[in-house]
């Protein structure tokens, strides 16, 4: 009889993208090449450069990067409020690990630090998905999100991923249809990676996301946005958040003014 044997449970850190060893930047530039296609290492450089963390999930056994998530967070004025946007930028996990990874875990626990530096601000969580998996996140972390098929999204809302979105890419960001549009032999996933089957439409998330950004396969983005609170977050983001995550070092980045100088 066989059996399978489950890969072990990795290990997480939230790094300063300036502590990142260039070692663990080439294995997260190996790892995004195995899983996108048209992947430049000048862009990823430079984007990498811009973000202010990255969450590293490392398998246990070598410190090898199996996954990895960049972070930014930015102050914009939108309409005379002080708004505090946290961007996801460039994650990927590898695929054996997409079931037992601590990257949702400490990506919350970053959020909730973030959250109680800024106790009396508008925060708010912005991303660009490119597959359905990243969008997926959305209702399995929060109560309120958008876009979102049970109801519209609010006017305030839309103004912030509006102004967010038209501030980080200009003229790709197609507003009637709330998308980054992809470059020519732009970075795209590879085919199964996040491939939208008939069995997978059976989902309503899945399907809106489908309907709303038709054009993911060759890279398009949907804008997402979505309220930063502590009460914003459901009871499965807590459960998820509260997981024990083994640390490589035995810690795990705080958020402090000296980040945003």
């Amino acid at each position: 009889m066989n059996s399978t044997i489950a890969p072990p449970r990795l290990e997480g850190e939230v790094l300063r993208v300036s502590e990142v060893h260039q070692r663990d930047r080439e294995q997260m530039f190996s790892l995004m090449n195995q899983y996108y296609a048209n992947v430049r290492q000048d862009a990823f450089d430079s984007d990498f450069d811009s973000k202010h963390w990255v969450i590293v999930a490392r398998c246990p056994a070598n410190g090898k990067v199996a996954g990895f998530s960049t972070q930014w967070f930015g102050d914009y004025t939108i309409e005379g409020d002080s708004i505090g946007v946290l961007y996801s930028g460039d994650t990927i996990i590898d695929r054996q690990y997409w079931s037992r990874n601590p990257l949702a875990s400490l990506w919350g626990r970053l959020a909730l630090q973030l959250i109680d530096r800024n106790p009396t601000r508008t925060l708010v969580w912005f991303l660009i998905s490119k597959g359905y998996k990243t969008y997926r996140y959305l209702p399995v972390f929060f109560k309120e999100f958008y876009p979102n098929p049970a109801i519209p999204t609010p006017k305030k809302h839309q103004r912030i991923l509006d102004h967010v979105a038209k501030s980080k890419f200009a003229h790709r960001y197609l507003q009637s249809r709330g998308v980054i549009a992809a470059e020519p032999n732009g970075c795209r996933l590879r085919e199964s990676v996040a491939d939208v089957t008939k069995q997978r439409l059976r989902d309503d998330f899945i399907r809106y996301f489908n309907q709303v950004n038709p054009g993911h396969a060759s890279g398009d983005e949907l804008c997402c946005i979505a309220p930063l609170t502590r009460n914003n977050f459901n009871d499965a983001a807590y459960r998820m958040i509260s997981r024990h995550v083994d640390t490589p070092r035995g810690g795990q980045c705080t958020v402090s003014a000296a980040d945003f100088e």
